[in-house]
């Protein structure tokens, strides 16, 4: 009998120990959560809404109308979550929104001139949406399209991989496109986007998210006192239309420089409409590097953008007017959210001194994004 209460004894110890060393696992590693809701229906599909969080308490929430991401909460510096992203309350005001709020941007993000480019000697002629000239994918671009979604939960991230095919000729595109966008929460406070596409006809692509950033949080007034950093030492001078002039222009002693930190607000007046532009992102070669930083000094969050692309467009909100009532009944008025919008130059096609952004049969486009929070609470992410 004693033997036996003391292999009791030894196995109970032995339990206790194993779920010590889990509970310590759980507390170094973070447990990572998925849950996936009805959000409601459109096209006669259902879209679902994926909430993703980490052992840190950041959570980013994500629809598979327009791949978009209708919240992301960050613990601010006293731990308090707070939401981030400008958006909505309901699918119906996705469907109706025109601001491409969290939303996946193809097939070709930003400003084609006139809304034509050639390509092997073919002139095509794409949807004009912005004034003279296609804007972001045309009038249904990838932000309007219901993409297919499979969500997955690994021990060190959480996410969802969607899917969509962009047949042969919409928008004024040519080829069947095959695009895959993967977003991933990570434990390390990072929000990841993966872009995958293959064609089988020559085609131009340009991927790119359109979440509007307010580190105070969303209505929580103006961007202006966010401290933004981007590494870049040129940018690209547009016409009236926003369309780039071709020439790469240092930011030196310009309100476009932004090679150390600065309050947004502390020369925008300087820059007729506010900033609306592409920077040229330094030690462009193909891998991910540093492309901007931006601190909110109230709440103390942190966010920096990570990319391999060659640029970055910087959006200051200037066409928020107070007449889009966003989440929780607030209205967001002008500047009250700012882009950070990684990708290739606006008018490429048109631009062939520009980095390439043809697509080719047999080719496969990928690119990366980052964005990584961090607080005076939340040291995890350097």
């Amino acid at each position: 009998m004693m033997k036996h209460t003391k292999r009791l004894f030894f196995l109970g110890l032995m339990a206790v120990m194993a779920l010590g060393c889990q509970e310590n696992t759980n507390k170094k590693t973070g447990k990572m959560e998925m849950k996936k809701i009805n959000y409601g229906e459109t096209d006669g599909k259902t879209i679902y809404q994926y909430t993703l969080a980490n052992g840190n308490g950041m959570v980013v929430k994500l629809i598979n109308f327009g791949g978009i991401v209708t919240n992301l909460f960050v613990p601010d510096e006293n731990g308090k979550p707070v939401d981030v992203v400008l958006g909505y309350d309901s699918l119906q005001q996705y469907i109706e929104d025109s601001s491409y709020f969290g939303a996946i941007v193809g097939r070709y993000g930003n400003r084609i001139a006139k809304g034509q480019f050639t390509l092997d000697g073919q002139t095509f002629n794409l949807a004009v949406n912005n004034g003279p000239n296609h804007l972001h994918g045309g009038i249904k671009g990838f932000n309007k399209v219901v993409w297919d979604s499979d969500p997955f939960i690994f021990p060190e991230k959480v996410g969802v991989v969607l899917t969509y095919l962009s047949k042969n000729g919409e928008e004024g595109y040519p080829g069947n496109l095959k695009v895959k966008v993967t977003y991933t929460l990570t434990n390390d406070n990072e929000l990841k986007i993966d872009y995958e596409a293959t064609t089988d006809k020559p085609t131009v692509i340009n991927l790119t998210h359109h979440s509007y950033f307010n580190l105070k949080g969303a209505g929580n007034g103006d961007i202006l006192d966010h401290q933004l950093q981007i590494m870049a030492d040129d940018y690209l001078p547009v016409d009236p239309t926003l369309i780039p002039t071709g020439e790469l222009r240092a930011v030196k002693q310009s309100a476009m420089d932004f090679t150390t930190p600065h309050s947004i607000g502390s020369r925008i007046k300087q820059v007729e409409g506010g900033y609306d532009h592409t920077w040229v992102l330094n030690d462009y070669n193909g891998k991910m590097r540093l492309g901007a930083k931006v601190t909110e000094p109230a709440s103390g969050i942190t966010m920096k953008v990570f990319t391999d692309q060659p640029g970055i467009q910087f959006y200051s909100g200037n066409f928020l007017d107070g007449t889009v009532t966003g989440k929780n009944g607030k209205r967001y008025f002008k500047h009250f959210g700012f882009c950070l919008e990684t990708q290739h130059y606006p008018d490429s096609p048109n631009h062939p001194e520009f980095p390439p952004v043809v697509l080719k049969p047999g080719e496969k486009y990928e690119t990366h994004t980052v964005y990584q929070f961090s607080s005076g609470n939340n040291t995890k992410a350097k």
